[in-house]
């Protein structure tokens, strides 16, 4: 990769390593559905306009159906969880069971690809990482188990998310997929968001983590992340998943005091370790580098 790949690289598992920590800032004064639905429209202001600069919105018309779904499996599904399931988690645990995404991923397209013996031993050792995480973390604590299950969910809703855009959506130029899908995010929640706002008043701290959870690691790490699709390839654009965990527990651990156990460097090795075994490509998928007219698109 080049310079500028390393960088949104970098940039991207940076911003998507520090919502933990954030969500569990912002929940602090405002309740989970309200900080999805600010997260959400925040996202969406500054998409939309974007997408309206480089005359993509037209695109949404014809494919509203596909992006509505989307919009469910990818942001208002998952981002509920996520949040609630932080209710009773620690950030730490969150970013690290999210991680397993990729698993989940190999496991639902063992039927287009070959499970190979590797493939197969990534996929043992991913689940082997969870039960770790959540066997010795949260062993005996309900409503911890209640939130580690949601996270995991979480986890399996942007698998099959990312399996709905690489099939059904990869033709929307991607400022207007994630611009539509925030908006229809906002839309669906604001309802809800109202009767949930906030009678007490709202520390500083929870709005400014609301406002850096749209801003950046939803409207600008979505952007960031598809420009370096163009540039790197999806595959190894995707090994932001490997760095994330990393962000989020040094975060939870360094401002949020949250315990750093022998179990948490145990479970998040074997399911980087899964990851990397489940995730690579058989002889015969080696080239997953984008087309110049798709890499064109996606950087335009």
């Amino acid at each position: 990769m080049n310079r500028r790949a390393w960088f949104l690289f970098l940039l991207v598992a940076v911003l998507w390593g520090i919502p933990y920590f954030l969500i569990k800032l912002a929940i602090e004064d405002l309740s989970p559905v309200f900080v999805v639905a600010g997260r959400g429209l925040i996202a969406a202001l500054v998409l939309l306009p974007v997408a309206a600069v480089r005359g993509t919105l037209g695109a949404l018309r014809a494919r509203i159906g596909v992006v509505s779904v989307l919009a469910a499996v990818h942001i208002i599904g998952p981002f509920l969880l996520i949040t609630y399931g932080e209710v009773h988690i620690t950030s730490s645990l969150t970013g690290l069971l999210i991680a397993v995404e990729p698993v989940v991923i190999a496991l639902l397209m063992s039927g287009t690809e070959p499970l190979t013996r590797g493939r197969t031993l990534g996929l043992v050792l991913g689940f082997a990482g969870v039960a770790v995480l959540v066997g010795l973390d949260v062993s005996g604590d309900r409503l911890g188990l209640l939130g580690a299950g949601m996270v995991l969910l979480a986890a399996i809703s942007y698998a099959v998310a990312t399996m709905l855009v690489q099939r059904r959506a990869a033709d929307v130029p991607p400022e207007a997929l994630a611009g539509g899908t925030t908006a229809i995010t906002a839309i669906v929640l604001a309802p809800f968001a109202i009767l949930t706002w906030p009678s007490e008043p709202v520390h500083a701290s929870a709005w400014t983590a609301l406002a850096l959870l749209g801003v950046l690691c939803t409207a600008v790490a979505l952007l960031a992340f598809y420009r370096l699709i163009a540039l790197a390839g999806s595959n190894r654009a995707g090994l932001v998943t490997y760095l994330n965990p990393v962000v989020a527990v040094f975060l939870g651990v360094l401002f949020l005091n949250e315990p750093l156990r022998w179990s948490t460097v145990a479970g998040f090795a074997l399911v980087v370790a899964g990851c990397w075994l489940s995730t690579r490509p058989a002889a015969t998928y080696q080239n997953d580098a984008p087309s110049e007219r798709e890499a064109a698109r996606l950087a335009g």
